[in-house]
């Protein structure tokens, strides 16, 4: 009589495969909640960009286009033709007009240079779509332009720019090359304590200087059309000591602005004037004092971020001058008195800030 024989499972081959099928159904159901995710942000964003929306397809567009990474997500559902439109209908009346150094008498009302004035003044600002924090530094002369030159693949942080020179403040600075975080270049034109590191205005259009000079006082400068030898020239005639470039540029390409406020005179909006996200900007009293502000955007403790009116409308209410937009997003960041006060949006930097070549500090 012949005798059949059973095979059976081993306890741990029958757990394995069902542990096997167990991950297998999970992945499957990841997998389907990021696809319905993805769907219904694009669902989102396709509605935003309906005409059915008008306000908040121009937010979006703005928005994006200022941003050095998402640009494209505008293209995804509107024309060329369509976002130049929604560009034109949001941009800033042009403000020309070069800096009077007679307006601002340093150390005028009893504030700016001198030990009795050295205090660093933090103030929190609320605005409908952002929170900020407004710095404010009675003597001007604190000011400088601290970098990594030479320039080299990656920057470093803000706190060690502040750090490494012995300051107690910062804020980031200018235009400068953020691709994958490497910050190792700035771009445009940077002149630290009278010496000019980097050259090279005509790489970038729209390019605007903004700094402070050997007396002292913020210059907001127009290098349209200038080469690296004018550049030199300029610097040497304005006594230049502490400055770095941003871009004026408003197209389907870029939207970025520069000049808030000059000689008292604030810039008129178009519509909205910009999109709303991360900011920094700088400014002067007319007494000296600097004016250092940062705020936040992008979702970061649910807030869009600023537009250009809300940084105008903000220098203007602390008694600003002069005033201008510097590099924002992610580069937008805050230290003072070792920690950061303003970090930069990005989820894997939300304790620091992305790195950077250079940054204004205060000693």
């Amino acid at each position: 009589m012949q005798q059949t024989s059973i095979q059976v499972p081993k306890p741990g081959r029958t757990a394995g495969r069902t542990v096997g099928r167990i991950c297998l159904r999970a992945l499957a159901v990841l997998a389907a909640v990021l696809a319905a995710l993805a769907a219904t942000l694009m669902l989102a964003m396709g509605m935003m960009c309906s005409d059915t929306f008008p306000s908040a397809q121009q937010v979006f567009v703005t928005t994006v286009l200022e941003t050095g990474q998402l640009k494209f997500l505008a293209s995804w559902f509107l024309s060329p033709e369509e976002i130049q439109a929604i560009v034109d209908e949001n941009s800033m009346q042009a403000l020309d007009a070069e800096v009077d150094a007679g307006l601002i008498q340093i150390g005028a009302g009893g504030t700016g240079a001198g030990a009795a004035q050295a205090d660093i003044e933090i103030q929190e600002v609320s605005g409908a779509t952002f929170t900020g924090t407004m710095m404010i530094v009675k003597d001007p002369a604190r000011i400088s332009l601290a970098t990594i030159y030479p320039w080299r693949e990656n920057g470093v942080s803000l706190d060690v720019l502040v750090q490494e020179n012995d300051a107690v403040a910062g804020i980031n600075g200018g235009l400068y090359n953020s691709y994958n975080n490497s910050g190792g270049s700035p771009y445009g034109v940077v002149v630290s304590h009278g010496e000019i590191q980097y050259n090279r205005p005509q790489d970038h259009v729209g390019l605007v200087l903004i700094g402070f000079t050997e007396e002292n006082i913020l210059q907001i400068i127009d290098l349209a059309d200038m080469t690296a030898d004018d550049v030199v020239r300029l610097v040497e005639e304005e006594h230049i000591r502490d400055a770095v470039t941003f871009q004026e540029e408003s197209s389907d390409v870029n939207n970025h602005f520069v000049q808030l406020i000059i000689n008292n005179e604030p810039r008129e909006m178009n519509g909205m004037g910009s999109g709303l996200n991360p900011r920094t900007a700088i400014g002067q009293r007319a007494d000296g004092t600097v004016l250092l502000f940062v705020t936040d955007g992008r979702g970061k403790s649910g807030h869009l971020g600023a537009s250009s009116g809300d940084l105008v409308s903000v220098m203007q209410e602390f008694g600003a001058v002069n005033a201008a937009n510097l590099d924002g997003g992610s580069s937008s960041c805050m230290y003072y008195n070792g920690e950061y006060l303003m970090t930069s949006v990005t989820f894997y930097h939300s304790n620091s800030s992305w790195k950077l070549p250079a940054g204004f500090i205060v000693k």
